[in-house]
């Protein structure tokens, strides 16, 4: 039950990291947000990323091998990663509609995603 627990909160926390992240760069789109200064920009996002947080260290506390859970800290960052670089595709195809993926990045992700296996390989 942890290891599901934890991919969970993996992927909720890199949703809100990266909405704080790259999100604010959607923002200049809506015109109640387009005149904010970047201390606003950032203040905003650090609101958002305080989310992140919250949910990203109670799932390396759950999932981390030392403390009773499923995987070893370098497991963890790299599953941690993958969520990340999967959240980051999807949130691009969904906000950013005018970026494109090509061959290139795509592989590279994949390569990324093989990563997990020569990470889990015993």
């Amino acid at each position: 039950m942890k290891a599901p627990l934890t991919i969970l909160l993996l992927i909720l926390s890199n949703t809100f990291m990266t909405i704080a992240w790259y999100g604010h760069l959607k923002l200049k789109t809506l015109s109640k947000f387009e005149n904010l200064s970047l201390l606003a920009i950032i203040l905003l996002s650090w609101g958002i990323a305080l989310f992140e947080y919250a949910l990203q260290v109670p799932a390396n506390r759950i999932g981390f091998r030392g403390n009773g859970g499923p995987f070893s800290l370098v497991e963890l960052k790299v599953i941690q990663e993958v969520i990340s670089i999967s959240v980051f595709a999807l949130f691009t195809v969904i906000v950013f509609k005018d970026e494109h993926f090509r061959l290139n990045h795509l592989i590279g992700f994949g390569f990324l995603v093989l990563s997990v296996y020569f990470i889990f390989k015993k």
